[in-house]
């Protein structure tokens, strides 16, 4: 298993990206919802850097025997805040609890050169491969923009 993946990503998506390349380039792969789950909070964690954080600095990827480290590096100093989420205005409030419910543990270190590190440990189930599964039918949802990120 390959052990440390960064990129420097300045878009959403091209941290989406990077972390399926990361996930993609694992010797053992991990089940398709486990790798969904890892873009998924990948996507959150850096929307709430360049939302909220002054910009990202750094996206750091870390394979482990049992799960996937996610490590947003942000300018800002100060700490994620829980804010209850907005049901009718669209500004958001959802990621962070969503990102604690789906994390094995998260943790926010600040850094002495400043900024601070936003990290998640997500738990992987291995894709077993003499498992047979039936093929699922994928969906497609539209998508829209987070008034922050137009």
């Amino acid at each position: 298993m390959r052990g440390t993946g960064t990129s420097s990503a300045t878009s959403v998506a091209g941290a989406r990206e990077s972390a399926r390349a990361f996930l993609g380039s694992l010797d053992h792969p991990i089940a398709a919802e486990a790798a969904d789950t890892v873009v998924l909070v990948v996507s959150e964690l850096v929307t709430n850097a360049l939302c909220h954080g002054g910009g990202i600095r750094t996206l750091n990827l870390t394979a482990h025997p049992d799960g996937v480290e996610v490590a947003v590096r942000d300018r800002s100093p100060r700490t994620p805040r829980m804010r209850t989420p907005d049901l009718n205005g669209g500004t958001g409030g959802f990621g962070r609890p969503m990102v604690n419910r789906l994390a094995q543990a998260t943790a926010v270190t600040l850094q002495a050169a400043g900024g601070k590190t936003v990290s998640a440990l997500l738990a992987l189930r291995r894709r077993d491969p003499y498992r047979h599964r039936a093929p699922t039918t994928r969906r497609s949802a539209a998508i829209t923009t987070h008034p922050c990120l137009s």
